[in-house]
């Protein structure tokens, strides 16, 4: 499936400017906007790697940096999940006023402290957002607004990061949406094991193949 080209783009938001790359196939069913974890920008090769697999499979994809570089200095603002929040809501405004992307089907895809605020942001959206994947999610900075999540969720989780697994069952039981918790057996925080993050692109791309469209 081709590619329509349309990176870098650049997001304006709270009079700062924020990088980003969205690629959109022809056609496409749908179009994810992914928010990375504190300390991570759009440059994440996981999340790179997981957008290139979302693309193969006829998906639209937004990597862009919440946080500008003067702001990333910054170990508050990494963990401020309302300012992330902020921005990947004024991210999914922009997509909506631009022609191409005005109508398209929007889910979210939130690694680590991302994942807290791609939750918040789909609560928000109500029907605008279809669906939801966390990877290695801190989906507990988000328990404020877990019930009022309609998008379809799916949690993301290795097996040997077993805190952050513990959070992510615990926060499951506060969904009332449509919701499914993978385990990655042996996998750490980082999917860094053979055939690992391969497991969790495929994973995201079914599970928004199936709500985006």
């Amino acid at each position: 499936m081709a590619e329509q080209t349309q990176n870098p783009v650049t997001i304006p938001v709270d009079g700062v400017e924020l990088e980003g790359e969205l690629l959109v196939p022809d056609g496409a069913a749908g179009l994810v906007v992914f928010a990375h974890g504190s300390g991570s920008s759009r440059k994440s090769p996981r999340n790179t790697f997981v957008a290139e697999v979302l693309r193969r499979h006829g998906l639209g994809t937004l990597l862009f940096d919440l946080l500008t570089e003067e702001e990333d200095r910054e170990y508050e603002t990494r963990f401020d999940i309302e300012l992330l929040t902020e921005r990947l809501l004024a991210a999914t405004e922009w997509l909506r006023g631009r022609e191409g992307t005005r109508a398209t089907n929007l889910g979210y895809f939130g690694s680590s402290t991302g994942a807290a605020a791609a939750l918040r942001a789909a609560a928000r959206r109500g029907d605008d957002a279809a669906a939801v994947v966390s990877r290695g999610g801190r989906v507990d900075l988000a328990s404020a607004e877990l019930a009022e999540v309609t998008a379809a969720t799916l949690f993301v989780v290795g097996g040997a990061d077993t805190q952050v697994l513990d959070l992510n069952r615990e926060a499951l039981d506060e969904l009332t949406c449509t919701r499914e918790l993978a385990v990655i057996e042996g996998a750490g925080h980082l999917f860094e094991g053979p055939g690992e993050l391969e497991e969790v692109a495929e994973l995201a791309a079914d599970w928004f193949e199936r709500h985006l469209s």
